[in-house]
């Protein structure tokens, strides 16, 4: 490595990326490794002096991301769950169909004996909750900042941080890429990602039935195309994720509001009554996005900057939640030897046990999406088979919303797992 600047601080954990992977990670280490000093450096303006039970303001346009059950117990475990649930909408029932074909499934929570089978949470919610909760901790929160280079070896990692227009290093025993990979960061490290592209995209955005949601979870198909409307704050208010051909995308972002309504009204039918509004649409491509091998001396990729799936299965924060979390029980372990943090071989059983993990969500969620995206003919008509099966049979349906609640699985975390 270079030699450093004059001035150098000293952590043993870094974290590039203070949002929901980011910050989850910090407030694991924080309960199960106190003794550890963690740093998050975070690009985005935050203030972690805001109070998210007085201050925060719920948008109708909010981003929103579904919490399986599973991730619920992690959340109980670091002891923000309580705070989280007061704007959490529960999903109790979920209900799977194809437009205009007999195939039909459904899933309560009550045959589960959970309250819920999942989660909506406003992507601000949980962050400010978890910020929050990490300033009655010892960790170290860099925001606005940024990191202008890096280097790993295997003494660990060197970066240089930018805040409030100055410069520091800082070496840390390990680093922690938990940006989403949008920084540029993942790949100045080295790192390559193996990108399947599905060409499709996929349309979010929050609409208003004339019905009342009740807690229910859809996933209708038609045409090759998903819809998912997932139960979300008010009443009658539902988070949209529509997937499409990506030659489609630009016309519907584009569509009048009436025209985008009468659009989505025609794939989804009428379960709900009429859509009666739509907030602001945006819009990202979907692909299935792996590191081969996301670990390296002194540096880890954790969250999407590892993996990112497809929608689908609603499965990507899930299952970044769990890899956390184990990190966090292996890091933990390795606490009394800090100096072996960013060595290989004390991640090794960490990225054994959640590769595992990754390699069946990864193969379930393209299945689903390969069996989904048939838009009729004998595909299809197995498919209308399958779902109309599951819904008669009891234990394979079990299997399948245990699997989607990261219930089939031991829990993962604070040394569960």
């Amino acid at each position: 490595m270079s030699d450093p600047a004059s001035s150098i601080r000293h952590c043993d954990v870094l974290i590039v990326g203070g949002g929901m992977a980011g910050a989850s990670l910090a407030l694991g280490l924080a309960r199960q490794a106190p003794s550890l000093d963690v740093a998050v450096v975070e690009s985005s303006p935050l203030d972690p002096s805001v109070d998210p039970q007085t201050q925060f303001q719920p948008s109708y346009d909010a981003r929103a991301t579904a919490l399986a059950y599973g991730s619920r117990l992690i959340y109980e475990d670091l002891g923000v769950w309580p705070e989280l649930a007061r704007a959490a909408t529960p999903i109790e029932h979920i209900h799977v169909s194809s437009r205009g074909r007999p195939g039909t499934t459904r899933m309560h929570a009550s045959e589960h004996g959970t309250d819920a089978l999942g989660y909506v949470v406003d992507n601000a919610w949980l962050g400010l909750n978890l910020v929050s909760a990490l300033q009655e901790t010892a960790t170290h929160w860099l925001c606005p900042a940024r990191v202008v280079t890096a280097e790993t070896g295997s003494e660990g990692a060197r970066v240089l941080v930018e805040q409030d227009g100055e410069q520091l290093w800082w070496q840390a025993r390990l680093l922690v890429v938990a940006d989403g990979g949008r920084s540029g960061l993942r790949e100045q490290l080295g790192f390559s990602a193996r990108r399947q592209d599905y060409g499709q995209h996929a349309l979010v955005a929050t609409v208003t039935t004339g019905e009342p949601h009740r807690n229910q979870a859809y996933e209708r198909f038609a045409d090759g195309a998903a819809v998912a409307l997932l139960p979300h704050r008010g009443s009658h208010d539902y988070a949209l994720v529509w997937t499409m051909d990506s030659a489609e995308i630009e016309r519907r972002m584009a569509l009048e509001t009436d025209a985008f309504l009468a659009e989505l009204q025609q794939r989804f039918g009428w379960r709900q009554g009429r859509f009666e509004h739509v907030g602001q649409r945006h819009s990202y491509p979907l692909a299935l996005e792996q590191v081969a091998s996301p670990v390296r001396p002194g540096v880890v990729l954790v969250g999407n900057a590892a993996h990112s799936l497809h929608p689908v299965a609603g499965q990507g924060f899930n299952l970044a939640l769990r890899g956390l979390m184990r990190l966090s029980s292996r890091l933990a372990e390795a606490a009394g030897e800090p100096a072996t943090l960013g060595q290989p071989e004390t991640l090794a059983s960490y990225v054994a046990t959640h590769q595992q993990d990754v390699d069946a969500i990864v193969g379930f969620s393209d299945s689903l999406v390969r069996v989904f995206s048939e838009k009729g003919g004998f595909p299809g008509r197995l498919r209308d088979l399958g779902l109309a099966a599951l819904d008669a049979a009891p234990g394979p349906r079990h299997w399948l919303a245990q699997r989607n609640m990261g219930l089939n699985t031991r829990r993962s975390s604070l040394g569960h797992d």
